[in-house]
């Protein structure tokens, strides 16, 4: 990994950080992308093995489910000029950079693959904001961020609720925290996280939870569900389609849900479960 990333992210007094974790690939988190279509030809590998192979080429291509994400985030994600933000699982910085264009006041990067990290830190306007950390055990003080982006990762963290429980800690009372992930019919219908390399088609392993899951999770750790929303694809993600040569797939996929988007706010006082509602 280059300096840049090697260096712990800080605001401007340098007192936000306090330290950087090395990566351990035992308790999961990261970035996420989708397969476009089922594969029956993949092999499956650990999240830390998937991710090293796919770090030099992850950018490279289009992916429908992101733009899709994006088109629906994006007009959520106005006015961040006082927001302290933390995207968490990072991967290559693909929402740090847009945040950074929102002109946010702070923004910083987590993730805890090496590999992804590298080709994040080659990024001149995200370079000093990254760190490598875990998702369970965040280097930030207390109260520091007012909003958070965890995009497409949840499906790679074993402890959820100790996740969220560590999440709660570092954000402020009312932080909007925005999460997406593969939406479990997507899943369902044999869509994974994946790739191909030089070697083989690869499946990265991955934990796949229900809407009710992750909402139970975030109402145990603090946080009131605001939304969850079901995201088809559309007319706009198309030509991402027409560009890799599968038109034929688009219809079909869009007929069921591809994306999951929920968004959650820290309240000030205990959250009532949803069982006992």
């Amino acid at each position: 990994m280059d300096a840049a990333v090697h260096r712990p992210a800080q605001t401007e007094g340098g007192e936000l950080v306090s330290g950087v974790p090395h990566l351990d690939p035992k308790l999961p988190s990261g970035g996420y992308k989708p397969l476009v279509s089922p594969s029956n030809e993949s092999c499956s590998v650990p999240l830390a093995e998937g991710y090293e192979r796919w770090a030099p080429t992850y950018d490279q291509s289009p992916n429908p489910l992101l733009a899709r994400e994006e088109r629906y985030l994006l007009p959520l994600l106005s006015d961040l000029r006082e927001r302290y933000v933390l995207d968490l699982a990072c991967g290559t910085g693909r929402w740090l950079e847009t945040l950074l264009l929102q002109g946010v006041r702070l923004a910083v990067g987590i993730d805890c693959s090496r590999a992804m990290l590298k080709v994040a830190g080659k990024k001149v306007a995200i370079a000093a904001r990254l760190a490598q950390a875990d998702c369970l055990s965040l280097p930030f003080q207390s109260s520091v961020f007012d909003l958070v982006i965890c995009s497409f990762a949840l499906s790679h963290v074993a402890d959820l609720p100790s996740m969220v429980h560590e999440l709660g800690r570092v954000t402020k009372p009312e932080c909007d925290v925005f999460v997406s992930d593969l939406h479990p019919e997507a899943y369902s219908r044999g869509w994974r996280t994946g790739f191909r390399d030089g070697r083989s088609a690869v499946e990265i392993e991955t934990l796949p939870r229900t809407a009710e899951e992750i909402i139970r999770a975030f109402y145990s750790g603090g946080f009131e569900c605001v939304s969850h929303v079901p995201l088809c694809l559309g007319e706009p993600e198309k030509l991402i389609f027409d560009q890799a040569g599968k038109s034929h797939l688009f219809e079909r996929a869009c007929h069921f849900p591809a994306v999951l988007v929920c968004q959650f706010r820290a309240v000030l006082t205990e959250v009532e479960s949803p069982e006992n509602k």
